[in-house]
């Protein structure tokens, strides 16, 4: 097997782990991270030939843009002091613990290595908690801190482990240069990503065709990341900020073959590259073998302090701060989202899984320092980070779902079909606001108004069946079991029509393009 084949067993695994992990309880992503275990111990499955520096680059900007779409600006605002907590807080007091008990355990081990160490295995992966988390249907509230969290813990991370690589590498640190390093960092992240979301989202209003559009943000977060590197900032922060300001200010509420199309791109974009990126960590355990090789009693021993430390920190840690942000909340009556409960707080604690980053941090560790000499037991910390990411993301990953159904935390549905009830009822309300802004302009017969204005009532009752009295629900299924009678016949007669031109497409002397632009017309009719 070569590594282009072995990149289309992580792709079609991708695409398979979905509907497996569904019908099991299982996240995806931990069943890529077992099938990259399989695939890493066969002995005809080639070693994977990435160089580290590239890791980063390639999968980190579309997962996290992915992730940005399912988010807002106002969502992020709202949480800000528990995202600070976790994200900004929590990372660095991992960092510290980790580093301290490293340079503790493992003989010989310098500060600044230490502190590199814990630096990469010190941020939750946005991408496993954010899939976990969604297929477990956990409360909405707890996913939003959980996608914060995993969001901005890398862009901290990621400075960290620079700063402490920087100081091993040369031999000197100054807090100073490392503070004035962190704040410039997130400064000239800030500033690309507002340009760049700005600039694209003027282009995307030049282009127009929803293919060249939907190309376009498949471009951006590649081009935020890089070009702030290129700077000198946080390659992590500029791909959230562009992806924030994008789903702030580029969205067309009339546009709607390419929100649906868009949706669909990003949708598929998240499986591939998801699936990769998690079969991609567990393929490394190549990597972990040939390091422990003769010392696995030793260095086992080291992985194990280590992953306790992770773990222990992040539960001493969350359960202070989700109590003062509780005491904090009920003061001052914040809109923000926090854990009502001790369960929902066990259920974050445990959804602490490390992934992506902390991988592509721990082989970019250089191989030499400055003066040449090698980097300071570098085959240690790469064999404990990896212990760290296995431990976290296989043991907690597989045991999250038995936990949460042990614990009874479930989504509050009455909280969320009262908001949807409120939109409903919105829409309704501006639909019949435009209605009557019409009728003003122009000369509708009674009966035309009639029927507009039901339909306005009727887009509520669609969203939501609560919106209405009885008797006007009892009319709305009326119509609508007519309606879907309607459509059905409409399908059939569109299917028709769809299969006569398909079937044109193999006569002698038919254009396939034209063809094709006649049935991209029948698809798009059947799509309103």
């Amino acid at each position: 097997m070569d590594q282009l084949a072995l990149l289309f067993v992580l792709l079609l695994g991708a695409v398979v782990s979905v509907p497996v992990g569904d019908r099991f309880g299982l996240p995806a992503p931990v069943l890529m991270t077992l099938l990259g275990i399989v695939l890493a111990v066969l002995d005809f499955v080639p070693n994977v030939e990435i160089p580290p520096d590239l890791i980063l680059p390639l999968l980190l900007p579309p997962l996290l843009y992915a992730a940005v779409r399912r988010t807002s600006w106002r969502q992020f605002a709202a949480n800000v002091r528990p995202i600070f907590l976790l994200a900004v807080a929590l990372v660095f007091v991992t960092t510290v613990c980790v580093a301290a008990v490293a340079h503790a355990v493992v003989p010989g081990l310098p500060v600044a290595a230490a502190v590199a160490l814990g630096a990469l295995v010190a941020p939750p992966d946005p991408v496993a908690a954010t899939a976990v988390a969604g297929q477990l249907g956990l409360p909405r509230r707890l996913v939003s801190i959980l996608e914060g969290e995993g969001l901005f813990n890398d862009v901290t991370a990621i400075v960290l482990y620079h700063v402490a690589i920087a100081a091993a590498v040369s031999g000197t640190f100054s807090p100073w240069r490392a503070g004035l390093d962190l704040v410039l960092s997130a400064v000239v992240a800030v500033a690309v990503g507002v340009a760049l979301g700005w600039g694209a989202n003027r282009l995307l209003d030049v282009l127009g065709d929803t293919t060249l559009q939907i190309g376009l943000t498949l471009l951006v977060p590649y081009a935020s990341y890089v070009l702030a590197e290129e700077f000198h900032g946080s390659g992590v922060l500029a791909v959230l900020t562009t992806a924030l300001f994008l789903a702030e200010y580029a969205t067309d509420p009339d546009d709607v073959l390419t929100r649906l199309a868009g949706h669909t791109f990003w949708d598929i974009i998240d499986t591939l590259v998801t699936g990769v990126a998690f079969g991609l960590i567990g393929l490394e355990l190549h990597n972990a073998i040939r390091t422990a090789s003769g010392r696995w009693a030793e260095m086992l021993g080291w992985a194990g302090v280590i992953v306790a430390v992770v773990v222990v920190v992040r539960l001493l840690w969350l359960m202070p701060a989700t109590w003062l942000t509780q005491r904090l909340h009920a003061r001052k009556d914040h809109l923000e989202d926090i854990p009502t409960n001790w369960r929902e707080t066990v259920v974050m604690w445990w959804a602490g899984m490390r992934g992506v980053a902390s991988v592509a941090l721990a082989l970019a560790v250089p191989l030499e320092t400055d003066d040449g000499g090698p980097f300071p037991d570098r085959n240690e910390i790469v064999f404990i980070a990896f212990g760290v990411i296995m431990a976290t993301l296989v043991l907690q990953g597989l045991t999250l779902p038995w936990l949460v159904k042990r614990l009874g935390v479930r989504s509050d549905t009455g909280r969320e079909k009262a908001f949807e009830k409120e939109l409903a009822v919105r829409a309704a309300k501006a639909a019949k606001q435009r209605l009557r802004e019409i009728e003003s302009e122009e000369d509708l017969s009674e009966e035309l108004s009639e029927q507009m204005l039901r339909r306005a009532f009727d887009i509520g009752l669609r969203i939501s069946p609560d919106v209405g009295e009885d008797e006007r629900r009892e009319g709305h299924d009326q119509r609508v079991r007519r309606l879907k009678r309607v459509r059905r016949i409409q399908n059939e007669m569109l299917s028709a029509a769809r299969h006569e031109v398909v079937a044109a497409r193999s006569e002698a002397g038919a254009d396939p393009e034209i063809v094709d632009r006649v049935l991209r017309h029948l698809d798009v009719r059947s799509l309103r």
